[in-house]
């Protein structure tokens, strides 16, 4: 396996100390909010003591506001690889795709079109439906459900020169699949239609570079990736200046801040800092001689990978040896490169529910429904059974943690 250094890693994140019935917790709820270093929470703490004001005053807080919104929008550039000014900030995902898809019905007319997937989280689905109120047609892409994939021919076939924005996740939260993104904006494009990427699944287990993806809008949460509740949200420069957003009438009119309706959660954006700040730490640690943070968080990105993928292959190859076991998505090892170590299951004869209250009663933490990715849950024909158990796994999992659930699976499968 990859050789991070899983002592250090761990002694960063105080909730992994807790205990449940005598029991040490195990978190496998990463894809529902990850936990975080205990430096994200010294940095906002810190920024409540010394620097809570509302920005652009002309006070000391008030200009070391300013300075931190700064500091965020450079940290997230270095994370995801754009500009500065390329980066806005929101309460949650959800929130900013419904602020821009607001934005871009502006120009849209009667017949135009628009593409989601049924293996989408809904906050990337529920947005662009809303437009139908406006006549614009919303095309659905159909899936693998033998593996829970897109199905790329269909899509294909749905983009035509009446498409105007292609919107797809990056990876689906619920089981793991990986999408094909780079021939996907390659596709949108040649008949000249934007693309919306869904990233927030994603962005706590991969490197992103925005720049080779080419994607025209890039969202994702910090909450998923070790960070406090702060959506943000990459926008190429030239659609942040010519799409008009909703915003009060005082707000500033400069690239990216008419897109910020409101105060911001400065906290938050201290807390996001330091999170991308450990990650780089991390990247340090891994690879001595980067030259930069952008270096650091790649390094420290393609690590977790790696680690991740090795996680990944031992729990799927547990998990299909305990009898009564269904698992959805990817479990083909050679195929792993298009899977994120997210994993849904059922377990015959119970609901997901039962079974997450039973694994958590014994310091499990997991994951049940449908996760947002509703259309998909319908598809498995699941939907009105519970929907899945998730288990989702991120780089302070261990080995050990793997097998304590396993056992503990291969008991419930047997009660």
């Amino acid at each position: 396996m990859v050789d991070l250094d899983l002592k250090w890693i761990r002694n960063q994140f105080p909730a992994l100390s807790q205990e449940i019935n005598g029991q040490p917790v195990i978190f496998f709820d990463g894809p529902g909010g990850t936990q975080v270093p205990k430096s994200v929470i010294d940095a906002i703490a810190q920024y409540l003591v010394t620097s809570n004001a509302n920005a652009h005053g002309a006070f000391t807080t008030s200009e070391r506001t300013d300075a931190l919104i700064a500091s965020a929008r450079t940290a997230m550039a270095d994370l995801l690889g754009c500009a500065s000014d390329e980066v806005v900030f929101g309460a949650n995902m959800t929130t900013l795709t419904y602020i821009l898809s607001r934005a871009i019905a502006r120009q849209l007319q009667s017949g135009d079109e628009i593409i989601v997937t049924k293996l989408d989280h809904y906050a990337n689905v529920s947005p662009w439906y809303a437009l139908c109120e406006r006549g614009v047609v919303i095309r659905e892409v159909e899936i693998h459900v033998e593996d829970c994939t897109l199905d790329m021919n269909h899509l294909k076939q749905q983009i035509n020169e009446r498409t105007r924005l292609v919107a797809v996740g990056y990876a689906s939260n619920a089981v793991g699949t990986i999408n094909d993104v780079a021939t996907i904006v390659k596709l949108a494009h040649a008949v000249g239609a934007m693309v919306f990427v869904d990233a927030v699944h994603y962005v706590a287990h991969a490197p992103i570079d925005v720049r080779v993806l080419d994607c025209d809008f890039l969202m994702c949460s910090a909450y998923k990736f070790f960070g406090p509740h702060v959506g943000v949200l990459y926008a190429k420069r030239e659609h942040l200046a010519q799409l008009r957003p909703y915003k009060v009438q005082p707000a500033p009119e400069e690239v990216p801040s008419r897109w910020e309706n409101g105060t911001l959660n400065h906290e938050g954006l201290a807390g996001l800092v330091a999170t991308i700040n450990y990650l780089a730490e991390l990247g340090h640690r891994i690879l001595p001689g980067v030259k930069n943070r952008r270096e650091a968080l790649v390094a420290a990105m393609i690590a977790i990978k790696q680690y991740e993928r090795d996680l990944c292959q031992k729990l799927v190859t547990g998990l299909l040896q305990i009898p009564g076991l269904t698992l959805y998505g990817i479990t083909d090892l050679t195929r792993f490169d298009w899977r994120t170590p997210t994993i849904g299951l059922r377990l015959a004869g119970q609901t997901p529910h039962a079974v997450a209250k039973a694994l958590g009663e014994q310091g499990i933490f997991t994951w049940n429904g449908n996760f947002y990715a509703l259309s998909l849950t319908k598809e498995l024909g699941v939907e009105s059974s519970g929907g899945l158990l998730r288990i989702g796994l991120v780089h302070y999992n261990t080995v050990e943690e793997i097998h304590q659930l396993l056992k503990a699976l291969a008991k419930q499968s047997y009660d």
